[in-house]
Parts: C-alpha cells; structure tokens; sequence
C-alpha cells in the first residue's frame, strides 16, 4: 500500500475486499507496543473540569510489520488498551534489506515531512521521538530520519509510517520492470 492508497484505506474508503486481501491475525505475529504520547483533555462543565486521555500507540513485531493506533477515555490504561486494539486492526508490512530499509523516502501527513534514509551497518537508528518508536518497532536497526515541520507526534507518526508503505521489495521492482520490458519486446503496449 503506498502514498494515498495508504491514506484511503485508514479512513476506511478502500473497498471491503482489497482490505480482507493486506488483513493478517495479529494473534500470530508476535507484537510489541510502546506508548508514544499521552495527551490530557480537559472539558471545563458546570462543576468544574473533566479530564479525558487520548494515547498514540505504536505495535510492531520487529519483522517488518507495524500498526498505529490512537485510544481516547477517562483513565491512562483504558485508552493505551483502546489504541494497542485500533493498532492491531491496522497493521501493514514493510519491505526490510539487511536491518535497514531498502531506499530513500518522504513520508506526508497533514502539515509533517518526514525523510527516512538507509544507513550502514553500525549506524543505529537516529531518529525523534515518535519516528524512533516507529521505525525499531517495524525492525530497521540502522536508519537516518529527519523530522521537517512542527513535530506534533500524532502527525510525525501518520507521516513516518505514509513513508514506509511507500517502500518497494527491490525483488518486485526488479519483477515489475521485466515484465514491462518483456511486453515491449513483444509489441504489447501497457
């Protein structure tokens, strides 16, 4: 899922059956979470103020699979339990080369850039906040990132992961270009 195909299936305007397709049973992956903000929301009603939470959670198995969840309640752990579940129903897969990722990206999201670049052996994982919680729970040990524009964690993550569902397996590429060249060859046109 790349670029805008990414952002049509999390708001949900993809069609059932190309979703069923990029499904897989969190049940059987073995997912970490980690907490990446908790923000505190405060109503102010007649009798004062009332707090609620809202918690961005990233959960990822080191392998290349990675999901981004947010949960909102009256207390800290019900809305972490909130976002590790939303997490979960959304998780892609992400292309990985030798604990590194295979080639340069931008990832967008509202008013967020984020560059992600691949590193050499040894590098580790230099990154923000919210892109670091991202990028070890997908299972790169060595990239570079840059955060461009206001930092708003929520954003940054969306935008992190638009990013990697950008990335392409170098071995499709390679597929995909042979097969174009071989129907040029043969006259057949795309």
């Amino acid at each position: 899922m790349f670029g805008d195909q990414f952002l049509a299936y999390s708001r949900g305007l993809v069609k059932r059956e190309e979703r069923e397709r990029v499904r897989v049973n969190p049940d059987e992956l073995n997912l970490k979470d980690k907490v990446v903000f908790i923000n505190r929301v405060a109503k102010v009603v007649k009798g004062g103020k009332r707090f609620n939470f809202c918690a961005l959670v990233v959960v990822g198995d080191g392998q290349g699979w990675v999901g981004i969840g947010k949960g909102k309640a009256a207390e800290v752990p019900v809305a972490i339990a909130k976002a590790v579940q939303q997490a979960k129903k959304h998780l892609v897969n992400v292309p990985l080369k030798s604990g590194t990722i295979p080639h340069e990206v931008h990832g967008l999201f509202g008013g967020e850039h984020v560059l992600l670049k691949p590193a050499a052996e040894g590098t580790g994982i230099i990154a923000g906040g919210a892109v670091r919680a991202v990028v070890e729970l997908v299972g790169a040990h060595n990239i570079i990132s840059k955060t461009l524009g206001r930092g708003n964690p929520f954003n940054t993550v969306r935008a992190t992961l638009n990013g990697l569902c950008q990335l392409k397996n170098p071995e499709q590429v390679m597929q995909l270009r042979r097969d174009a060249g071989n129907q040029v060859v043969h006259g057949v046109t795309a």
